[in-house]
């Protein structure tokens, strides 16, 4: 069963994504949640988990789906392929960066920033050992 339904992210957030970008976004956005998770909710039921955890859950999912969305990619390859530079004729154009004086560019992650706003005291970041 998803974690979240196209009708609950239309409630959640206020971006322009249609059914079935929506359907093609979910699977691999649950994935890296899981991941980020420690698969909390792979072991424990979404229904029965206090309604403002599950909620902070659903809204990380909604911004991961937003990032894939704005990148117009889900993988990490995907979202770093852009070349450092690149030259049609006598024009030269570099993608320098903004914060390594040499100009490479670093990495974009694969899990959204914002994820981790909606996550952080849930305690579904917590990486310790735990008895379920």
């Amino acid at each position: 069963m998803p974690y979240l339904t196209y009708e609950e992210f239309k409630e959640l957030i206020d971006v322009d994504i249609d059914g079935q970008q929506f359907n093609n976004l979910l699977p691999k956005a649950s994935a890296i949640l899981d991941n980020v998770t420690n698969h909390f909710y792979a072991r424990c039921d979404m229904d029965k988990d206090n309604s403002w955890r599950v909620n902070k859950f659903k809204q990380a999912l909604c911004a991961q789906i937003e990032y894939f969305h704005s990148l117009g990619a889900t993988t990490f390859e995907e979202i770093n392929n852009a070349p450092q530079t690149f030259s049609a004729g006598r024009t030269s154009v570099s993608n320098a960066s903004r914060y390594n004086p040499s100009g490479a560019n670093e990495s974009k992650p694969l899990v959204a920033e914002d994820v981790f706003i909606y996550l952080e005291g849930t305690g579904l970041l917590f990486r310790g050992v735990g008895v379920w």
